[in-house]
């Protein structure tokens, strides 16, 4: 089976819901065969642009394509799109093959052929030999894996992804997402997957799209997303960050800890004397076992990292992650001398 990905656009879409604006000039391009993620808090919008997408809700202003095409008269049975949610929504009384082969019984393919590309589809998926089985008779895995069949028996343009894993246990929701990106760069499907898991979008997508208040505050490859952010709140929302109180030195350069750092490009305009907050990653953080300074207070293994939670006087807790190994020598208790080794800090007012 191999799909061709279609290019989806959105421009300058706006939603509202009362005073409530779910999109605010929303932008965005998913180019052929790209899985995209929208990571976000609940009500940043995320769910609203997906349900715009498949034709479930409307836009108010702005325009949305499928290879050119405006899709803003395209009732939703018409836009041929694929949708995979939260919820399994497999039919009790059919069987998996029964279940994946539904869409096309619907747009009357005839049975041999129906039969044929269902098997296909659930030997994709990696469930050939459970396909007579009922959905109860079924795990919650699955029946997700049956119901991303179910999506891409149709042959859509774009494949939608609804908080697919969020039901499932963390063992199996690590592994279902490994293989619906595995599925999807076999069959080069464009696809828009919503989740308000940050490890499930870094690990799976091409490109995240952070959102914030109906605002696309950011979109980039994942790495980019997380060493190179462009806004406080992409930096705050994107993994672990200590907000550490600093003191501007000039328009350019910051204390903190004692530690003159440059201010990074994306950091809003400051003067000299500010009062700021610095936001530094744990592994931004080299530590040293030390004779005075600050108090180690936590110690969490973490696999081939362990962080460290450190008193330096501040009204928070500073967390470093260093190599478990280093961390061996050090001890809640011990003193250590903390340096902090970016290049460059984003900083936000107090």
């Amino acid at each position: 089976m191999d799909l061709h990905g279609s290019t989806v656009e959105f421009r300058n879409v706006k939603r509202t819901f009362g005073t409530v604006k779910a999109l605010d000039d929303f932008s965005l391009t998913i180019k052929p065969g790209e899985l995209v993620t929208l990571l976000g808090p609940s009500g940043c919008g995320k769910t609203t642009a997906l349900r715009i997408l498949a034709g479930i809700d409307k836009e108010h202003e702005g325009i949305v394509e499928i290879d050119g095409k405006d899709m803003s008269q395209v009732p939703a049975n018409k836009r041929n799109i694929g949708m995979v949610f939260q919820a399994y929504s497999l039919f009790p009384n059919m069987t998996a093959i029964e279940n994946v082969a539904y869409g096309l019984r619907v747009r009357g393919v005839d049975s041999h052929k129906r039969e044929s590309r269902a098997r296909e589809l659930l030997d994709l998926v990696g469930l050939s030999t459970q396909a007579d089985r009922r959905p109860t008779q079924l795990s919650g895995g699955q029946q997700q894996r049956v119901a991303l069949a179910r999506a891409l028996a149709i042959e859509p343009s774009v494949l939608l992804l609804d908080e697919p894993l969020s039901a499932l246990d963390a063992q199996v929701r690590a592994q279902l997402r490994e293989e619906i990106r595995r599925i999807q760069s076999t069959i080069g499907i464009s696809t828009l997957f919503v989740t308000h898991d940050q490890e499930e979008a870094m690990a799976i997508s091409d490109r995240v799209g952070v959102m914030n208040k109906g605002v696309l505050e950011q979109i980039d490859e994942p790495g980019k997303l997380y060493n190179k952010p462009r806004t406080p709140f992409v930096a705050g929302f994107v993994g672990l960050t200590n907000y550490i109180p600093a003191v501007t030195e000039s328009k350019s350069l910051v204390l903190v800890l004692s530690q003159s750092l440059e201010i990074s490009d994306h950091s809003p305009a400051v003067k000299k004397g500010d009062e700021v907050r610095a936001l530094i990653r744990p592994e931004e953080f080299e530590v040293q076992k030390a004779d005075e300074g600050a108090t180690v207070i936590t110690k969490s293994f973490l696999g081939p990292v362990t962080r460290l939670g450190i008193d330096v006087g501040t009204p928070d807790l500073i967390y470093a992650e260093i190599t478990s190994k280093e961390a061996k020598k050090i001890d809640t208790g011990d003193f250590v001398r903390l340096s902090i080794s970016s290049d460059a800090v984003m900083i936000e007012h107090v």
